[in-house]
């Protein structure tokens, strides 16, 4: 009897350090992995690649960092935030002069045979950042939103130039749902996205345009400390936007053209942009309630779909695991972001929140637009499934911001603590 006590002293005693760790966020994010594992193996199955083994590899290796990240104290990284933000820079730079080119883009750097892509790492980089600019202010100003806008915009302006539209627009979900959670004015988050809005509204209907610029005046007028000031370059803007929204639209590559055109109408160009899109719905509508059966999709079997095993992951679930498959699939991600939320809420202070809030922001947006692009409901722009897309960096990135979140869970007060 007393060997069995100090046998389950001494495992307690092993995992006390992790016992305020949020077991049901590590395990749902462990099974989506494994499941990503298998689902890219299927993919793969008749082209004899082992894209599936080094999936499951690096989700170990990051499981490994996110375990022992989630055991050291994250407020430590208040007094580091330039030094990262210094090093996500440096790296992107780099990629201009040492990276590698692929499907169109440079975003890579090669080190010893491990494709590096510093983007991915740069959106955990940049949440830091973010959550130790906003963790002191309790109603931030508008110099102090527009400074911290200015930070993001030099990582954000390299990422998009590499060219890297879909990492861009995540930068973006992840500092609005960071400054929405900060206390900054819903009416100025509004103001920001005004423009883009008057960019598409005025190629669409020049009345609703104009009713739009009103509207984005009202907003000023009420939100902003100067009113008339405020009002008159909130009017300015939109109008300026909507004028010069075809200039930027030169700026894009063509195939990001036809990735943000395209899924309104795939079969326009049935064999080029709108080929990936037809074939990932056909895919999904094939599998219906129950689906063809694990490594029985023809779709996915007779790789129908390029880049499936990346982008388009979510369409071979639906083929072989039908509407249930899907559905559960979603469930899981429910959970990560319930448990999220939770810890948002009962963080020890606002940097934890705030780092929490981030992680839920980048992970929420690359679920919705991966899953639209699948279903035909959203442009495709290249953005992987969390923890199910294969991609060596992106699965490491996912696994440090989850060891991050853990170390907020790992030190909350018990008191505080809500299941």
């Amino acid at each position: 009897m007393l060997q069995r006590i100090q046998g389950r002293n001494r495992w307690k005693s092993i995992f006390k350090p992790w016992e305020e760790t949020d077991p049901w966020l590590f395990l749902t994010c462990i099974g989506l992995t494994i499941f990503g594992g298998i689902m890219i193996r299927s993919v793969e199955i008749n082209q004899g690649l082992i894209d599936w083994w080094r999936h499951w590899v690096t989700g170990a290796v990051g499981l490994f960092l996110a375990i022992i990240i989630s055991r050291c104290r994250y407020d430590v990284l208040i007094q580091w935030k330039w030094p990262i933000y210094i090093i996500i820079n440096l790296s992107l730079i780099a990629v201009r002069f040492i990276g590698t080119t692929g499907l169109g883009a440079q975003r890579w750097i090669n080190i010893g045979g491990f494709y590096l892509q510093p983007s991915e790492f740069a959106k955990v980089g940049m949440i830091v950042t973010l959550a130790a600019l906003l963790h002191d202010k309790t109603v931030p100003t508008v110099r102090d939103m527009l400074r911290m806008l200015a930070i993001v915009a030099v990582p954000w302006g390299l990422i998009f130039a590499e060219p890297n539209l879909g990492t861009s627009l995540v930068f973006g979900a992840i500092t609005m749902g960071m400054f929405y959670w900060g206390n900054v004015n819903p009416g100025w988050l509004i103001l920001l996205f005004s423009p883009l809005i008057s960019v598409l509204l005025n190629n669409l209907s020049t009345p609703i345009w104009v009713a739009w610029i009103v509207v984005a005046g009202i907003i000023a007028w009420r939100s902003l400390p100067w009113p008339w000031l405020g009002t008159f370059a909130a009017v300015l803007v939109n109008v300026v936007s909507g004028q010069v929204g075809h200039f930027f639209w030169g700026v894009l590559k063509d195939y990001q053209k036809m990735r943000l055109t395209g899924f309104l109408n795939p079969e326009k160009d049935p064999l080029g942009s709108g080929y990936h899109l037809i074939q990932s719905r056909i895919a999904i509508g094939a599998g219906e309630l129950k689906g063809r059966g694990l490594f029985q999709g023809t779709q996915t079997q007779l790789n129908f779909i390029p880049e499936q095993h990346t982008d388009f992951i979510f369409s071979a679930i639906g083929e072989e695991l039908g509407f249930i498959g899907c559905i559960c699939v979603l469930l899981a991600f429910w959970v990560i972001c319930f448990r999220l939320v939770t810890i948002a809420q009962t963080a020890n202070d606002n940097f934890g929140s705030l780092l929490a809030i981030g992680v839920l922001s980048m992970l929420i947006f690359q679920v919705f637009v991966n899953i639209g692009m699948n279903i035909g409901l959203a442009p495709v722009t290249g953005i992987p499934l969390p923890f199910l897309s294969y991609g060596n960096a992106s699965l490491l990135s996912n696994f440090l911001a989850l060891g991050l979140v853990e170390s907020v869970a790992n030190q909350r007060q018990r008191k505080k603590r809500w299941n």
